[in-house]
């Protein structure tokens, strides 16, 4: 199995802006700009004076904060102090999990002990903040089922090593079995899905360390086992078993999974819904039927992906670490985005994507705003929010597209 602290230890459709919006935002940032530059030939700090005062650096060793990233349409400006709390009184270790709810409130989970869930709203104004009954959270979803939003929340199993001794990332974190729970949208548990052992799927010795959840319209759970038997779990709305596939040694190796991070249910065709599955450590992304049956493989040379979340024609996707120089390295994140076609328009962070007869060609980070992304989610107004591991405990980065 293959996690990100093992890794460590190696080495809801809408549409479009309105283009003419587009315009004259740019529009608007250029005269901005030009105004900028005249105010700056006087004697005075009058073109300043209604600046913000300057914040501190962020402790994830990057300095990015105001840059245009993104390539072709999907450009973004960068905003590193979107949602910053005080760590002494809200902390995160991970941020793991991103949603939105119903009201536009963003959910983010996090592995941190004191609080699992903090809720925002799209300023970045702390709603609320709470829960310690899932110490290894890892993904979040929300779900509106007959008009009210239920969380689905997926615990890894990687917890806090409560005898760790404070000295680096070795040991910080120990294994347990992962589960999946159903909660209201107050935090209310409904069910909990544990390891299938327990309905004779899995065999006592086979881990079951589950990395994320995607529901179906029909209200049907797909479970990712990426850090366990990297198995694709199918449930049914009420927790009961339907079918599983993948893992890692099959006949047919197109089943075969490798870090199965997390999955999405692709409606952007209605009449066509499916699954794309990340096989993250094989830089792959796997397209299955709803029945699990195999569909096809996309690429994504040099690029360990998780699951995609959708927003209108485009899929976003978190890249935790990418390869340079032939090898994975550490604070290598980046965010991908796909259009309806499944081909990569942009890798904000990240290189800019090139194809060569068809063939996408090797991506990788630019260095210079993330570390590891592990969540993203899509506001209405097509901006995004990334969570990352291993970030130093800092809180979500917001691009602002432009």
């Amino acid at each position: 199995m293959t996690t990100e602290f093992e890794i460590t230890k190696q080495n809801n459709n809408s549409e479009l802006i309105n283009p003419d919006k587009r315009s004259f935002l740019k529009n608007s940032a250029a005269l901005s700009s030009m105004l900028l530059l005249a105010g700056v030939g006087g004697t005075s700090n009058q073109a300043f004076a209604h600046q913000p005062p300057k914040q501190p650096t962020p402790q994830a060793l990057r300095n990015a904060h105001g840059k245009i990233v993104g390539h072709g349409d999907f450009r973004y400006k960068v905003n590193y102090f979107w949602g910053d709390l005080d760590p002494a009184k809200v902390p995160v270790e991970s941020c793991h999990g991103l949603a939105f709810d119903s009201k536009g409130r963003i959910v983010m989970v996090t592995d941190n002990g004191v609080n699992n869930f903090i809720i925002y709203d799209k300023s970045g104004k702390l709603i609320d903040a709470w829960g310690t009954q899932f110490p290894g959270a890892h993904s979040v979803k929300v779900v509106n089922e007959n008009g009210e939003d239920f969380i689905y929340i997926v615990d890894c199993g990687w917890v806090l090593n409560r005898h760790w001794d404070g000295k680096g990332r070795k040991g910080k974190m120990r294994k347990q079995t992962g589960f999946v729970a159903k909660l209201t949208i107050e935090g209310r548990l409904i069910y909990t899905i544990g390891h299938p052992q327990t309905i004779g799927v899995y065999t006592p010795e086979e881990d079951f360390n589950p990395t994320d959840v995607a529901i179906a319209p029909n209200g049907d759970l797909y479970i990712t086992d990426g850090y366990g038997s990297d198995r694709v779990l199918q449930y049914d709305n009420n927790g009961r078993y339907i079918r599983h596939w993948g893992g890692r040694e099959n006949n047919n190796s197109s089943y075969n999974l490798k870090n199965t991070h997390g999955i999405g249910v692709d409606l952007r065709n209605p009449a066509d819904p499916h699954l794309i599955v990340s096989s993250r450590a094989a830089n792959e992304l796997k397209l299955f039927g709803m029945d699990g049956s195999y569909r096809s493989t996309l690429q994504t040379p040099g690029a360990f992906v998780g699951g995609p979340i959708f927003k209108g024609d485009y899929a976003y996707i978190p890249v935790c670490w990418s390869v340079v120089d032939g090898k994975r390295r550490a604070n290598s994140g980046f965010i991908t985005v796909l259009d309806k076609n499944n081909k990569v328009v942009s890798n904000p962070g990240g290189t800019e994507p090139i194809y060569k007869n068809g063939k996408l060609q090797p991506m990788h980070t630019t260095w210079d705003v993330f570390n590891h992304c592990h969540a993203v989610c899509v506001d209405d107004e097509e901006n995004l929010y990334v969570g990352q591991w291993n970030a130093n405990e800092t809180y979500p980065i917001k691009l602002e597209r432009i």
